[in-house]
């Protein structure tokens, strides 16, 4: 099916906008007047309506013409993305990429590295988004992710971990909790009598994981890493929280970390990739995580 509206004639429309006349947009097309003037012409002729409207000088816009330049700059400036991302492609830059963070990180590391890049390639899409516990390693087995941050190194075939730092996990509870009074370090019976508040599990391919869960009491289940944060400020429950999470509200005095007698190893969190992905940006963020600062 042959379609009236070209990218041609959408960009000469877009010109004459811009500099008000068919003259002057011929001039900064390169074009002789006559040409612009036929390319409008037939494009009314095929649509069968008027586009322009003469207002002294100046070639004014009809209501219809505004409607189809408006929606048609959207489709020249798709058009141009769609070049560069071929070009992107073509030169090994994924035009696309997708990072996904596990809930333990906060984002505030990646940020810098994004400044650092969006330097370098503006133009290259770059999708950021949190998951948790086995959501993250989900993440990257089922390709919503090109490449994962804060996961631990699960054997899988097929993907490559780079370790990036080691994680302390802290029984941390409310002030006004009564575990402030128990004598420590603290069993794992009495804190079993206590409610638990738990970071559900992203994964949507397989069983929910929990790690770190004494109670035998129903947990409270939240979304992020952050709202466990501030629910245990409030009191509503209690758990291991990361260290490095949670300085201020140690400092502050709105979170307590009491000992207990089974205490947690440190984890360890990797970045990881598919081994077969061999893309420049994947290189890129790889290459920049494994410096010392990152």
């Amino acid at each position: 099916m042959k379609y009236p509206i070209t990218l041609d004639a959408l960009e000469v429309l877009d010109a004459i906008d811009k500099k008000g006349s068919f003259a002057a947009a011929a001039n900064t097309l390169f074009r002789v007047p006559s040409a612009i003037s036929y390319t409008m012409q037939k494009l009314e002729q095929d649509l069968d309506v008027v586009l322009f409207q003469k207002e002294g000088r100046r070639a004014v816009l009809t209501p219809a013409g505004k409607v189809l330049l408006e929606q048609g700059r959207e489709i020249l400036q798709a058009t141009e993305r769609l070049a560069i991302a071929t070009k992107k492609t073509h030169s090994g830059w994924e035009p696309v990429f997708t990072i996904a963070i596990d809930s333990i990180l906060t984002f505030d590391f990646i940020y810098p590295l994004l400044a650092e890049f969006y330097a370098i390639l503006p133009d290259i899409e770059i999708n950021l988004y949190e998951e948790v516990l086995g959501g993250t390693h989900e993440a990257l087995t089922s390709n919503r992710a090109d490449l994962v941050i804060g996961v631990d190194a699960s054997p899988s075939s097929g993907i490559k971990y780079q370790k990036m730092r080691e994680i302390e996990w802290l029984f941390v509870v409310a002030p006004s909790h009564e575990l402030t009074k128990a004598e420590a370090p603290l069993s794992r019976q009495l804190i079993e009598q206590h409610r638990f508040i738990v970071v559900r599990d992203s994964a949507k391919q397989q069983a929910p994981q929990t790690h770190r869960v004494f109670s035998k009491r129903p947990v409270l289940s939240v979304g992020t890493m952050a709202e466990k944060i501030k629910a245990q400020c409030l009191g509503l429950g209690v758990g291991f929280l990361p260290a490095h999470r949670i300085q201020q509200e140690l400092a502050q005095g709105s979170l307590i970390a009491l000992p207990v007698a089974e205490t947690i190893a440190t984890e360890s969190l990797h970045i990881a990739w598919k081994s077969h992905n061999k893309g420049k940006v994947l290189r890129w963020f790889i290459k920049q995580l494994s410096q010392p600062a990152s």
